[in-house]
């Protein structure tokens, strides 16, 4: 059994921000996989299904970014999950938009959600680092991270969230490997190896050669012929 957790604040004034990508990722994962209906419990939402022959736990904290950690202890206790049965799904500042890492164990670099995770259960648990950018100085960064994301970013973030869903059976197996190669193929999908063939050139028929012309009747008569020749 996994616990997959997306961090992110709750309420409808923060659903796209960029803080809340690992809230989307769990809801793709759940609308895409037939998951039942998210219920208020362990101090957030939680819902279950199953991802391809594994049980999986989906859970969204209601107790903002920074506290994160009291909601995924609970689940925790309640199933008797270990540490290493967690990923959790959050915003990456350190990596360009669209791309994705999985990491298991480490610090927390600063994000306030993995601070409060690692304060409560250890920080033996995986992650989903999914690249959000990096405003270019740390003063910007609080505003950043709780703005939505803009028009221009959807395609991407779309692209993403299908490739999390795609390779989400994988994730809980724990074969990250096919994870990324799922994510991969739908935010950077391959190109063909195989150029169009050029269009061959239509045979076209050489002109048929001139004929040559037929030589004029010798009208002169043999003495005449007989005096040409000597001249």
């Amino acid at each position: 059994m996994k616990l997959f957790v997306g961090l992110g604040n709750p309420g409808s004034g923060y659903a796209r921000n960029r803080h809340n990508i690992g809230f989307m990722a769990v809801d793709r994962i759940a609308s895409d996989h037939g998951f039942g209906p998210w219920k208020s419990k362990f101090q957030g939402e939680f819902t279950e299904g199953r991802l391809g022959s594994d049980k999986v736990l989906l859970l969204k904290p209601g107790t903002f970014m920074n506290r994160s950690g009291q909601s995924v202890q609970a689940a925790m206790q309640f199933y008797k999950l270990e540490p290493a049965d967690v990923v959790v799904f959050h915003d990456e500042l350190d990596l360009a938009p669209g791309k994705c890492r999985v990491k298991q164990g480490g610090g927390h670099a600063g994000h306030n959600g993995l601070r409060s995770i690692h304060g409560h259960i250890g920080e033996a648990y995986g992650r989903v680092r999914l690249g959000i950018g990096h405003p270019g100085h740390k003063d910007k960064v609080a505003g950043y991270v709780l703005h939505d994301f803009p028009k221009a970013d959807e395609v991407w973030l779309d692209d993403l969230l299908r490739g999390i869903s795609d390779g989400a059976a994988y994730l809980a197996d724990g074969d990250t490997g096919k994870f990324m190669n799922a994510v991969a193929l739908r935010v950077a999908p391959p190109r063909s190896s195989k150029t169009p063939a050029k269009a061959e050139k239509a045979d076209v028929p050489k002109p048929a050669p001139k004929p040559e012309a037929e030589p004029e009747p010798d009208t002169r008569n043999p003495l005449q012929k007989l005096v040409d020749r000597f001249r």
